[in-house]
């Protein structure tokens, strides 16, 4: 515990711990730091290309932005396929299998957008560029028509 108690919230228990090890700073093998660069100026980077953490800061606050907005597309699409399904009635009224995959169609539709973005980010999770292209890709094939159209049945 520290002589000043207002300054415990701001240590760690067993930060002096002389067991703790530290780590070894090994880069893995193809990354290196460029030379007279000090760690804080410049990131490592793979096959000799330099990039200062601004630039790396920077690319990433676009992907984010990007990702954001192909978000909330998603989340648009997913309640304009709800107000779509909402105004269809079931024409299959005599066969209780049909209306039932009629039902379960029209529902399967309105989570379509959700699904696709999950599984987007599921299976994207170590290749940034493909997650964009499969996030863009499901914006365009996923628009919600019948409510674009106001189409009813």
């Amino acid at each position: 515990m520290n002589a000043n108690r207002d300054n415990d919230a701001l240590s760690w228990g067993g930060e002096n711990d002389p067991t703790l090890e530290q780590g070894t700073g090994a880069l893995p093998d193809g990354w290196t730091v460029p030379r007279g660069a000090e760690p804080a100026t410049a990131a490592p980077t793979r096959a000799g290309k330099t990039q200062t953490p601004e630039q790396a800061d920077a690319a990433g606050s676009v992907v984010l932005v990007v990702l954001g907005i192909l978000a909330g597309f998603y989340l648009l699409y997913t309640v304009g396929w709800f107000i779509g399904a909402s105004r269809i009635e079931n024409p299959l009224t005599g066969d209780p299998v049909s209306s039932f995959m009629f039902t379960l169609g029209v529902w399967l539709s309105v989570a379509a957008p959700l699904l696709w973005f999950a599984a987007a980010f599921w299976l994207t999770s170590g290749h940034p560029r493909a997650r964009l292209v499969w996030l863009i890709l499901g914006v365009i094939v996923l628009a919600p028509l019948p409510f674009i159209f106001g189409a009813s049945a």
